[in-house]
């Protein structure tokens, strides 16, 4: 990314822009998006795809960063879009994105998204379980379409990160496990199924994942499994999905994250030999590119998609705040309150994430303290980072947090009624804002009584009270001592192309 200091200022320079004009332009919070770090890493994965394996495509994964302006990016790039829900699949089609390179994923598709999906004609389903197997199936056969699906498998492997973005164990949520046989039974249904094109199998083990290890695991168990379903229906699957799940760097440090070429050479490379290990002869050819056999034997290759999301924007994004109170505190740190936190960044109080961040507008000055950057929600847990070495720090100062182009807008809430914040992106210095700050208005528009709406609503006073004679009954057989009350009770557009 382009990271630098304005001459003679000591302003955090973002995507060419000085931080400070940024927030004075488009206020706080803030997220900065480099633009031209987003295509980088995206062609770096088109361009590895292919010196790996071939016939290899790239789905972006919507969930961690979406809105139309990013939408366009992966449209114009070339890759494919995975979304999770009716309303991701409706903003990317809003935004433009070709409908035969979406792939619809999610755990529990509602009869309503599965309609949307099948009149758009989507690329692919993911189907994560028999209800929506089924219900996709009836929806597909009576209106006379044909839905492409991808079976999402739980190889069994369970990687080392935060247990709550494990996705690819035994007992996990997600998908048909492969012991017990419940992934090959779901496959064998998906071929019977009327309105269903099966074309392959969706395996995906988690999120910031830094060992290479799992992928690889995960790699051959789908790679075995493909040749099982081959053996026991004579179905050889035509597309594998592997999914997503490397890691970002989140703070300064040992680097402890391999390049994505890496990554991706090490997955590649274990499906491969899997595929050739596990391969029976007498195979059709023709399904996938001729990605080369082994000791003379040919196979059929199927094509190959990856599910990269986080390690394509995370690193790419910063988030800039207004510090609006240094507050001392008896036997800790100072805290620095700023003008956000855990309703735009909620990764420090669901995982434990850790962040790094520097004064944005005196960031030549040495540190003079640490310091605990706090949120303003009412929240004691809103705390984004601890321990945080800055220069003493004054109210009105900028405070920009690295690392938060993934899972941080994709993840804001209202809490408080706090507003969700504008993001911007930043090319070359030239800045443009994709997605404005919301309004009060934003807020209250689908609140039925207040004056927000359209046609504000009054709540009807409520029938007077009919005293219960039983219950009446019954307290007079035992008269209630009065008990004193306390005193003090308790409260409870279009994007500019740029980057080319």
């Amino acid at each position: 990314m382009e990271m630098g200091m304005a001459p003679g200022s000591g302003h955090l320079v973002w995507g060419g822009c000085d931080c400070v004009e940024l927030a004075a332009c488009y206020g706080t919070p803030l997220y900065v998006m480099d633009q031209d770090e987003i295509l980088a890493r995206m062609r770096r994965y088109l361009h590895a795809g292919r010196v790996a394996y071939g016939d290899l495509s790239v789905a972006y994964a919507g969930k961690a960063f979406l809105c139309g302006a990013l939408v366009q990016l992966v449209a114009r790039e070339g890759l494919w879009l995975d979304v999770v829900s009716g309303g991701e699949l409706q903003l990317a089609l809003s935004a433009g994105m070709p409908a035969e390179r979406i792939i619809f994923h999610g755990n529990n598709k509602s009869h309503e998204e599965l309609q949307l999906g099948l009149v758009a004609d989507v690329g692919r389903f993911v189907v994560d379980n028999h209800v929506e197997m089924e219900g996709l199936s009836r929806l597909a056969a009576t209106s006379g379409r044909t839905a492409r699906v991808l079976v999402r498998i739980s190889p069994g492997v369970r990687p080392s990160t935060h247990r709550a973005i494990q996705t690819g164990q035994v007992d996990s949520k997600f998908g048909f496990p492969v012991a017990g046989g419940m992934a090959l039974a779901a496959v064998k249904r998906a071929c019977q199924l009327p309105g269903l094109q099966l074309l392959g199998l969706h395996s995906h083990i988690g999120s910031q994942i830094r060992d290479l290890a799992p992928f690889r695991a995960a790699s051959r168990a789908t790679a075995k499994l493909a040749w099982d379903i081959w053996e026991a229906t004579g179905y050889l699957v035509r597309e594998i999905n592997l999914g997503g799940g490397w890691a970002a760097n989140y703070a300064p440090g040992p680097e402890d994250v391999a390049p994505l070429e890496v990554y991706l050479a090490a997955m590649v490379s274990a499906f491969k030999a899997a595929w050739r290990r596990h391969g029976r002869s007498g195979v059709p050819l023709g399904y996938g590119a001729a990605a080369g056999g082994a000791g003379g034997k040919r196979f059929a290759w199927p094509r190959l998609f990856i599910e990269p999301g986080r390690s394509i924007v995370a690193e790419s994004g910063i988030t800039l705040y207004t510090v609006g109170a240094v507050k001392p505190a008896a036997g800790h740190h100072a805290y620095v309150v700023v003008d956000g936190g855990m309703t735009d960044n909620p990764r420090p109080a669901l995982y434990g994430a850790r962040h790094h961040a520097i004064l944005a507008n005196r960031n030549t000055e040495p540190p003079t303290g640490t310091y605990t950057l706090a949120g303003k929600a009412c929240e004691s847990g809103d705390v984004l980072i601890h321990n945080l070495a800055l220069p003493a720090p004054r109210p009105g100062d900028l405070i920009a947090v690295f690392a938060t182009g993934a899972y941080n807008h994709s993840m804001s809430s209202n809490y408080n009624l706090l507003a969700r914040p504008a993001v911007a992106f930043a090319s070359r210095g030239n800045s443009q804002l994709v997605v404005r700050r919301q309004t009060y208005e934003d807020m209250l528009c689908c609140d039925l009584f207040t004056g927000a709406g359209k046609d504000a609503t009054e709540l009807p006073a409520p029938p007077r009270a009919v005293p219960s004679t039983t219950k009446a009954t019954m307290h007079s057989q035992a008269p209630k001592e009065s008990v004193p009350q306390s005193p003090n009770p308790v409260e409870g557009g279009r994007l500019d192309p740029g980057g080319n």
